[in-house]
């Protein structure tokens, strides 16, 4: 029987994926597999994943004949899992040795449906560790009362889906499946849908991931249409928080936190190239227009002046403009 399930998306990532290899092999056991998807890349990645298929005990290598992106990649892997837990890692990641041992003792030990980590950023030669923005560590308790407050980060906003382990029956009832075709945010109504719906999880204070910032290939990196996603994410965030049961606590902390990542993008929009600078003005003013606009006032009163007279000045063109969603 498998006890772990690893998806492991890669795309165009030739230098890095050796590191991330490795460190699987640091963490292989008897009764963990490792799948790696290939979202169809144009580099040498595909050959190093053949030869991981045959000398890292667990791995299986499944190949995209075409791109997907990221959600995509990972839902491929959650439908070829087989083990009792799963887990995510990002191609250009990698792990302190023995790390998932640890964290499958954890999520053990505290019987609850998903256990979240803290992890290490990693940006050239510099480390900086991240933690969960939960207090409590070790302890089992609702995910739905770590959502809030609304005017503080809090847990789902900690969205890195490898930073944790997740019981099989959430995949089965579909929780842990992503977006289709999202290639950026795509962690953000994954994480948000995960709190709403799961009954019980924990925070613990290990660290063993290495997540590495400021790859060239990342979109974190560049300023290009596909950025651009982050809008598709949000939209379902707020969709379907207003759908739940507690939508009128929940949708100000949603709203609040779409409004922070418009502005977000706003504030740094020298980096998209003109004509999706153009765009992202345009689909955040019909973002602006889609939300509860009751909800959308008090978002925008409670947020500091630079954001909210940002916020405000694109609203105000979104009603005069009357752009369209």
């Amino acid at each position: 029987m498998v006890k772990l399930s690893v998806v492991v998306p890669f795309y165009n990532v030739q230098t890095y994926a050796p590191d991330t290899l490795r460190s699987l092999r640091a963490n292989a056991r008897q009764d963990f597999e490792f799948i790696l998807v290939d979202d169809c890349s144009t580099d040498g990645t595909p050959e190093i994943l053949e030869r991981a298929e045959r000398e890292l005990p667990g791995a299986v290598f499944v190949r995209h004949e075409q791109n997907g992106g990221l959600a995509t990649a990972r839902n491929t892997g959650i439908d070829a899992a087989r083990g009792e837990y799963l887990t995510f890692l990002d191609g250009d990641d990698w792990l302190a040795p023995g790390h998932y041992e640890r964290l499958l003792a954890a999520i053990e030990d505290l019987g609850c449906d998903f256990v979240r980590t803290d992890h290490v950023q990693c940006t050239a030669r510099a480390r900086s560790v991240h933690r969960v923005p939960h207090g409590r560590r070790g302890v089992v308790m609702n995910p739905r009362e770590a959502i809030l407050p609304a005017d503080r980060s809090t847990s789902v906003d900690y969205a890195y889906a490898w930073a944790g382990i997740y019981h099989r029956r959430l995949a089965d009832s579909g929780v842990l499946r992503f977006k289709n075709g999202l290639r950026t945010a795509e962690d953000r109504p994954w994480i948000w849908r995960l709190h709403r719906k799961a009954e019980s999880f924990a925070v613990v204070g290990l660290l063993g991931t290495f997540y590495r910032r400021g790859v060239a290939s990342s979109l974190t990196q560049i300023g290009d249409v596909r950025q651009l996603d982050f809008i598709r994410a949000f939209d379902q965030v707020v969709e379907e928080t207003a759908q739940d049961a507690d939508a009128d606590l929940l949708l100000p902390k949603a709203v609040r936190t779409y409004c922070a990542i418009i502005s977000h993008h706003l504030g740094s929009i020298e980096r998209f190239e003109p004509a999706v600078a153009r765009q992202l003005r345009s689909m955040s003013a019909a973002a602006l227009k889609r939300m509860p606009q009751d909800v959308l006032t008090d978002a925008l009163d409670s947020m500091d002046v630079l954001r909210a007279s940002r916020l405000r000045r694109l609203r105000r063109r979104a009603v005069t403009t009357g752009v369209a969603a």
